[in-house]
Formats: structure tokens, C-alpha cells, sequence
């Protein structure tokens, strides 16, 4: 019996991981790391160049915030799907090209004749980021035992930060001196050089598993289909309108989509999202909770620069410099945070991390247009405090909570309710801030500021940052239920598969 248990696991699982956790963990950290700038960087680095190639190209606005919004739509439709593809067909797989992919992507961006061969280059681009995103968390938690994995992926929060923080700076630098088609030019070395590292480096490791099981292709297109159109209607509903035809159909579409994909998740023998993962408290929890503070983080970072811009009348250069500040400390801090839930587990961690943040709600809700710029510095660091004491321990809880089968598709799921939530704070922000205005300023919508406006304008903005406190508070009570971390036997440093029974 035990020689035909082993020659099933040995049809199940076509290359075995080599070894435990081997000396080379920090070079697959810093593969993976570069992957996660690049992809992070370029969703951040576009947006300075938008006033550019919008004059380059000759196009209006409308048109050309598709350049921007086609990436994140994008990314956001297919993480989970790859998450669970890199589950099937190895983390070196889908993470190797989705590197070329990505800089091949780059090629077509920088190539582009017109408005809409860059917009659709930037979905190809998409796809590959996708690809490196959905299973980085995984590659990470993989290389490092349970006892480092916090340390390991608050590192790769700073990554992020990082990447977050540069892109700003980095595009205007390359717009100084160069087109802005070197912000894609730059990618394909860069990018290319990694997936021939990476290629290397996870061969026949932990991130080279390929199991016989096969890809729910109709469940992944329905994924993309109601995630992308939903994310659409969420983003442009106040634009559109809440009864406006685009958006009714976008909405009707998304519905119709999710409807399909949960009868295609029942029917499916190899379901993109496992009904056991659900049952996981200490994954389904940590994984709501970070879409939560990411819709509060992102109602700060939406609001905050027209505040800087409007009624205190900061310089766009004055604006920038001050809208690092949460995700410097988010760089600085993370990576202890991530150390410290190595030793206390990340119930009490996350939430004090979103008490912090919802803390940075009340203090921006009391601001008034004459605050000095350290003073408005130091509430918005408050917030990038919050944000890195939570980020570290609640993605290691929710990767360690998973079997190792389900870690590619846990990643995927990460990411896609963080960007998420992203959506959904801007569009929260967005429709609160522009209902309040719309009704103190006689039925009038802000379109352009003037000083007499300020009183209005702060109302608003006021009750945009009160929402952020319910958010913080239903936050707070999602991060302390998820209770207290358990070590998961088989997994972490012990790292056989389940013998059957």
C-alpha cells in the first residue's frame, strides 16, 4: 500500500521541490523583488507622463486616462486566474513569462503610433504584470521558512512602497531629459535579464511543482468579465451616472458574469477558487480585512492631493513631496512589522495597524486649509504608519493558513481584493466628497475651485474623511476576529506533501 501511495504522488506531482529551505532564499527574493518594482512602477510612473503623451498623441483626456485605467483593469481581471494557473503549472512558469510577456509589452508601448495601439499595448502589458503579481507572495513564502516568512514579505511591502514612491519621481526625471517612451524603453532589459535569472534560480526549487490537474478556462473568462466590467462601473459611476446607459450595462454585464462563474466554480472539478479556502478563518478574515484598509488608504490618497492643490494651495511639485510621506514610512516600517509578526502572530498587529490607520481619518478630518506643511505631513505619516504595521503580518497569516497546493491562487487573491479595494475607496471618496458638494453648492458639481467655495469644499471633504472612520472601525473589528495564529503541520518547515490515505 505505501509503494502505491507513492507511486500516486508521484503521478500527481510531475517534479518534486528540491529540499528544505535552502541558502539561496534571498536571491529568489530579489528576483522576485525586481518584478514586483517593475510591475508596481510602471502602474504608478504612467501618470506622470499623461500630460505628455496626451499632447504627443493629440488625443483628449478622456482617451487618454484609458492608458492608465486599461493597466489596472487588467491586472485586477486576471491575478486570481494566474494565481491559480502558477498553482497548477509552477510558480517558474507563469512568473518567467510573465516577465516576457511584461517587457514584450514594454516594446509595443514604446512603438506606439497612436492613442489606441498604446492603450492596447498597455493591456498586453497588463497580462504579464498579472502574471508577475499573481504569484510573487507565493515564490516568497515558499523560499522562506514559517519562522521568516513575516520578515520576508514586509520586505516585499517596502518593495512595493518603493516602487509606489519612485514612480512619480522617476517619470518626471525621465520626461526631463528624455520622450516618454523611454519609461518603456527601460523594461526590456531590465525585465528580459530577470526571467533568464528567475528561469534559473526556481528550477526543479519549490516554485517549479506542476500538478495534473486541469485550468478552468470558462471560470477564469468569466472572472476577468465581471471583475473587469464591475471595476469599470465602480470607477466611472460618477462620471457616467448612477442611470446612465454605459453604466447600467457595465453593471448588468458584471452580474450576469459573477452569476455564470459561481454556477462554473460548482460544475468545475478544479474550481479557480477552492470551496475549503473559504472555511479558512484565518484566511477569509486577513484577506477582507486588506481590501478594507486599502479602500481607506486609497480614500486618503484620491482626496488629499486636490485638498493640497485646492484650498491650501500647494504647487503640484509641494503636492507630490507631501504624498510620499505614508508610503516612505510604509518603506521604513514594514519590514519590522514583518519581523515582529515572526514572534506575536498578526491578530493584535493588524489591529493596531488599522486603529492607527482609522486614527489618521479623525486627525485628517480636522484639518483646515492654513495647516503648514509639517503639519499636514505628520497626520498623512500617521496613516503610511498604520498601513506598514498591517500589510507584513496579514498577508504572511493569510499565505500560511493555505495548504502549499492552494498558495498560488491565495497570492492571486490577495492581490486582487488589494486592488480591489483600491477601486473601491477611490469610488467611495469620489461619490461621497462629490454628493455632499453637489448638494451644499445648490445642485452645482465641482468643477472649478474658487476661494468662496472653500467652506463647501471642506464639508465635503470632512465627511469623506468621517466614512474613512467607519471603514477604520468595521477594519478594526475584522483584523481582532480573525483570532490567534496557528503553525499549520506539513506546511512552513516541514514541506512534504500530505500522504494519502
Amino acid at each position: 500500500m505505501g509503494a502505491r501511495n507513492r507511486m500516486a504522488e508521484r503521478g500527481q506531482l510531475r517534479r518534486r521541490p528540491a529540499g528544505p529551505h535552502g541558502r539561496n532564499k534571498w536571491a529568489v527574493f530579489a528576483v522576485v523583488a525586481v518584478g514586483v518594482f517593475m510591475s508596481t512602477l510602471d502602474g504608478s510612473i504612467v501618470n506622470i507622463a499623461l500630460p505628455t503623451i496626451m499632447r504627443d498623441l493629440a488625443v483628449p483626456m478622456s482617451t487618454v486616462e484609458w492608458v492608465m485605467m486599461i493597466y489596472l483593469l487588467t491586472v485586477s481581471s486576471l491575478l486570481l486566474s494566474f494565481g491559480r494557473l502558477s498553482d497548477i503549472r509552477g510558480r517558474r512558469w507563469v512568473y518567467t513569462r510573465g516577465l516576457g510577456i511584461f517587457s514584450a509589452g514594454s516594446l509595443c508601448c514604446a512603438m506606439a503610433g497612436n492613442a489606441l495601439w498604446l492603450i492596447a499595448a498597455r493591456a498586453f502589458q497588463g497580462v504579464g504584470a498579472a502574471m508577475v503579481m499573481s504569484c510573487t507572495q507565493a515564490i516568497v513564502a515558499e523560499a522562506f521558512p514559517e519562522s521568516e516568512r513575516g520578515r520576508a514579505l514586509g520586505t516585499l511591502g517596502a518593495v512595493v512602497a518603493a516602487g509606489l514612491t519612485m514612480g512619480p519621481a522617476l517619470g518626471g526625471w525621465i520626461l526631463h531629459i528624455a520622450s516618454w517612451r523611454y519609461i518603456f524603453w527601460i523594461n526590456i532589459p531590465i525585465g528580459a535579464a530577470t526571467a533568464l535569472l528567475a528561469d534559473r534560480l526556481l528550477k526543479r526549487g519549490r516554485g517549479d511543482v506542476v500538478r495534473r490537474e486541469a485550468f478552468d478556462g470558462w471560470g477564469a473568462l468569466l472572472m476577468a468579465v465581471w471583475t473587469g466590467a464591475m471595476l469599470a462601473a465602480i470607477t466611472h459611476a460618477h462620471d457616467w451616472g448612477y442611470t446612465s446607459v454605459p453604466f447600467l450595462s457595465l453593471t448588468g454585464l458584471g452580474l450576469a458574469a459573477l452569476l455564470g462563474f459561481i454556477r462554473q466554480e460548482g460544475r468545475s472539478a478544479h474550481p479557480l477558487i477552492s470551496p475549503s479556502l473559504l472555511g479558512i478563518r484565518l484566511f477569509t478574515l486577513p484577506v477582507l480585512a486588506g481590501m478594507i484598509l486599502f479602500a481607506g488608504l486609497f480614500t486618503i490618497m484620491f482626496l488629499m492631493p486636490f485638498f493640497l492643490t485646492h484650498p491650501c494651495g500647494f504647487s503640484a511639485r509641494e503636492t507630490g513631496i507631501l504624498m510620499v510621506t505614508p508610503f516612505a514610512f510604509l518603506f521604513l516600517i514594514a519590514p519590522f512589522s514583518g519581523i515582529l509578526s515572526d514572534r506575536l502572530g498578526s491578530r493584535w498587529l493588524c489591529t493596531l495597524g488599522m486603529a492607527v490607520l482609522t486614527a489618521a481619518f479623525v486627525l485628517l478630518s480636522r484639518m483646515t486649509p492654513d495647516f503648514s506643511k509639517l503639519q499636514i505631513a505628520w497626520r498623512l505619516a500617521v496613516s503610511g504608519i498604520g498601513v506598514a504595521i498591517f500589510i507584513a503580518p496579514n498577508n504572511a497569516a493569510a499565505m500560511t493558513a493555505v495548504p502549499r497546493k492552494f498558495m498560488g491562487v491565495a497570492a492571486g487573491t490577495v492581490a486582487t481584493v488589494r486592488n480591489l479595494g483600491m477601486v473601491m475607496g477611490i469610488a467611495l471618496a469620489g461619490t461621497i466628497f462629490n454628493s455632499v458638494f453637489y448638494s451644499l453648492n445648490g445642485g452645482r458639481p465641482f468643477t472649478v475651485y474658487t476661494p468662496d467655495l472653500e467652506s463647501i469644499y471642506m464639508d465635503a471633504f470632512r465627511c469623506a474623511m468621517a466614512a474613512g472612520v467607519a471603514i477604520g472601525g468595521i477594519g478594526i473589528l475584522v483584523a481582532f476576529l480573525r483570532g490567534p495564529d496557528r503553525r499549520r503541520r506539513g506546511f512552513g518547515e516541514d514541506l512534504r506533501e500530505p500522504q494519502r490515505k
